[in-house]
């Protein structure tokens, strides 16, 4: 029997003491120009990534993939992910951030892409068309599947701060959604900006024990102490991706980014409730 996809989390950061997750979004004009020389894109995204995780992983709970970055290199898009997902250590949790969003039957599809043939751990999706674009993500013991709550987008508050029946949308997506996990062996999450807390606090409110993928601290400028704070004692991930990933373009960028990613562990941790 598969290890409940919390659980696994939760034993991986008490044993690391950390809330980090690192995103990886490999843009090919921003990769340090030493490393990009005489290599094709995505053999360079490759080098790259190796280098990130190899300097980081102490340091991460989980790792983010953004697919875009990766489907955008074409056909070596999937090999790029596939050699970056076997560069992972053991004690990281893995999510394909490529917010599915689809009928049940193609759903399915997406579920067995990320799930069987990549073996993510997690991976985001978009609850727009409903329950059965979702729940097919819950089918796979030992796995999650983090829906957009509250996004961190400029845009995010064109629809998702609408008012409800008296609550925000944001609001009644999470109690809606939060029914769509019982009886089903995988985990349910939500994804929930940094940049502001206080939808942030009414998310952890509606969803007490739900993992929460918190991304926008760092470039974004979410506050790391207020969304700690806002996040209360369920399991947490806390993304950064821009200001680790990209913290050097010169040779020594593998260990600029672990000083970034050691420095928002540090906040994080003496921020925690």
């Amino acid at each position: 029997m598969a290890v409940d996809f919390s659980e696994r989390l939760r034993d991986i950061q008490r044993a690391k003491r950390t809330a980090v997750c690192i995103g990886l979004d490999p843009d090919p004009r921003r990769l340090p120009e030493h490393l990009a020389q005489g290599l094709d894109p995505a053999a360079a995204v490759v080098a790259f990534n190796r280098a990130v995780i190899e300097a980081t992983a102490p340091i991460a709970a989980a790792y983010k993939l953004n697919l875009a970055f990766f489907e955008a290199l074409g056909a070596g898009g999937w090999n790029a992910i596939e050699a970056t997902l076997r560069a992972m250590p053991e004690d990281v949790l893995t999510i394909a951030d490529g917010k599915r969003g689809d009928i049940g039957h193609s759903a399915n599809f997406y579920a067995r892409a990320v799930f069987e043939l990549q073996g993510f751990d997690a991976c985001t999706v978009s609850g727009y068309m409903g329950r059965d674009s979702v729940t097919p993500f819950l089918d796979y013991e030992g796995r999650a599947a983090f829906l957009l709550a509250r996004t961190s987008n400029p845009g995010g508050a064109d629809f998702q701060d609408l008012v409800c029946d008296g609550e925000p949308l944001f609001e009644r997506v999470v109690r809606t959604a939060a029914a769509w996990e019982a009886g089903r062996p995988g985990t349910l999450g939500f994804v929930a900006g940094a940049v502001d807390d206080r939808p942030l606090r009414r998310i952890r409110t509606a969803a007490p024990v739900a993992p929460l993928l918190i991304p926008g601290v760092g470039a974004q400028g979410g506050d790391a102490r207020a969304v700690m704070r806002a996040a209360g004692e369920g399991p947490v991930l806390v993304n950064s991706t821009r200001s680790i990933i990209y913290a050097s373009g010169a040779p020594d960028f593998a260990e600029a980014a672990a000083r970034e990613a050691e420095a928002l562990r540090v906040l994080l941790e003496a921020a925690r409730p």
